[in-house]
């Protein structure tokens, strides 16, 4: 197995990185994290956790620099892990701006009274949980429905006085049920395609684990609703909510249509970023047509002529979100959000976080880090077990969801083939871990987008993220008992041909990572 970048003709080529040379920065930096977490609780990701991944990236540099690469090396790692990112960045910039314009055109505050009128509170979290899965099956995305109707649920839960933390576990359980499910999801597609199993034997395949997690799942928010009635509002507060909603906002199913667009165009798999883009433009368009009063009195500058006011508020709504004066201090606080700005801390955090995972990427030392549980991983149930691990730590140290998925089937794939295993039991495994366990970690991609776009910080709604906890569960006992593990017959063929190419060379970065984002 390679652990080496390649290198120009003439150069001395470098030092394969040794078992300390890669556990060092990887170390380092999770200590550093645990320090931020500890001393910061949950705002370390507005700045600790930050520095915490840019002092690991100039760790795991100096390593590099000892073992002969050059800095031009690392910095084309660092370059193409912060290129990497680029897609999510513009997409969570376009879901700042959306949420601004969508709660100052009247999308949001629709969405909350209707929804406290719907939905009960007693099974909200259930019927949270559900909605959510139902749509993202249908989309293929947890970040679509976390953009859409998630939004709509916090607001929701806030007017009923419901837990925040426990609404958010619900949207991701079922957000992320979706995403594993979908034929329409991009992890769906790029775990099968590095495992080299068929994309809908994988789907049967992840049955088995994702059914049971998501029942479970239902089961504890059902638990949890039925078991917090002295926390619900009362039918004064919400109907206080609805008359301050509708005495200032104009409340129509019309405004509704913004939220159907959007979710057709993800259905019909349109790029995310011009997606979003256009529901935050719809959302301008929607508060011209129904929430004159509340754009102008957004722009607050009564010297401007009523055409400039409104161009002006909609252009605040859009970089700097929506803020709401409605002289009830807890819808104010509800429906002051969004804008390009609000999502900037989030940006740093994916920055420093693929600064980090692309130097350690780049210079081989996760890929010689993992290696070593190929060693001890005899059994099958061991090997399994050693694929969910490296999934969840390719999570952490790299923080990126796609990288969970594409390294450990690269470093997998080999063993599972050589001991007549299915490539669905590996394909399963990268989802049962690279896929759902992405949103419990502050610093990934996925972790900061829903802690950003929910407003609610990841080490608070994680413990509540009852599918995907449950679901890694599900994968390790699975595991242990060898339950539906799948061996290859007689007839089945596994290719030991073609080597591997590394993820060093960047061929599956960017034939199969790049070919897999940008989706709605």
């Amino acid at each position: 197995m390679a652990f080496l970048p390649r290198h120009e003709a003439g150069t001395p080529s470098p030092r394969a990185p040794g078992m300390l040379d890669a556990l060092f920065p990887i170390v380092a930096v999770i200590v550093m994290l645990a320090l931020s977490v500890t001393l910061f609780g949950a705002d370390s990701s507005s700045g600790p956790t930050q520095i915490a991944l840019i002092m690991g990236a100039m760790l795991a540099a100096v390593v590099g620099l000892k073992n002969g690469h050059q800095w031009q090396a690392i910095e084309e790692g660092i370059n193409r892990g912060i290129h990497l990112s680029l897609g999510a960045i513009l997409i969570l910039l376009s879901v700042g701006a959306m949420i601004g314009t969508w709660t100052m055109g009247g999308v949001v505050p629709t969405m909350i009274y209707y929804g406290l009128e719907i939905l009960s509170p007693h099974y909200f979290y259930a019927t949270a949980c559900l909605l959510c899965a139902l749509v993202s099956v249908s989309v293929g995305s947890s970040w679509t429905v976390a953009g859409t109707i998630g939004i709509g649920l916090i607001g929701i839960a806030n007017g009923l006085g419901l837990s925040s933390a426990i609404t958010a576990g619900a949207i991701i359980s079922g957000g992320y049920f979706g995403d594993k499910m979908s034929p329409l999801s991009d992890t769906t597609n790029l775990a099968p395609a590095s495992a080299e199993a068929e994309l809908f034997a994988h789907i049967r395949h992840m049955l088995w684990t994702t059914t049971p997690s998501l029942i479970l799942a239902l089961i504890a928010f059902l638990v949890l609703g039925l078991g917090g009635p002295d926390q619900v509002a009362t039918p004064e507060r919400i109907t206080d909510i609805q008359q301050t909603l509708s005495d200032h906002f104009t409340i129509s199913a019309w405004l509704l249509l913004p939220l159907l667009a959007l979710l057709i165009m993800a259905w019909k798999q349109m790029p995310a970023f011009p997606t979003i883009f256009i529901g935050a433009l719809l959302g301008v368009v929607f508060a011209l047509i129904f929430q004159r009063d509340a754009v102008i009195g957004l722009a607050d500058t009564p010297s401007l002529s009523h055409a400039m006011a409104l161009l002006k508020g909609s252009w605040i709504a859009l970089y700097d979100g929506y803020s709401a004066r409605t002289g009830n201090e807890a819808i104010d606080a509800l429906l002051t959000n969004g804008g390009m700005d609000s999502m900037l801390t989030t940006v740093w955090l994916i920055l420093s976080a693929m600064t980090f995972g692309g130097v350690i990427e780049r210079l081989g030392l996760l890929e010689r880090a993992v290696s070593g549980l190929l060693r001890v991983a005899r059994s099958t149930s061991s090997l399994i077990i050693s694929t969910l691990a490296t999934g969840l730590a390719t999570n952490i140290v790299t923080g990126d969801q796609y990288l969970s998925v594409v390294l450990p089937g690269r470093i997998y794939k080999a063993e599972f083939q050589r001991r007549r295993l299915k490539p669905v039991n590996l394909s399963r495994a990268l989802e049962d871990s690279g896929t759902i366990t992405s949103p419990l970690i502050p610093w990934n991609s996925c972790g900061a987008y829903m802690a950003a776009t929910l407003g609610v910080a990841t080490l608070s709604y994680a413990p509540f993220a009852f599918f995907n906890l449950i679901n890694l569960g599900i994968a390790v006992l699975y595991a242990l008992l060898g339950f539906r593990v799948t061996r290859m017959s007689d007839d089945d063929q596994p290719s030991h041909d073609a080597e591997l190419p590394t993820l060093s060379d960047g061929q599956i970065i960017d034939d199969q990572y790049e070919a897999s984002t940008g989706r709605a």
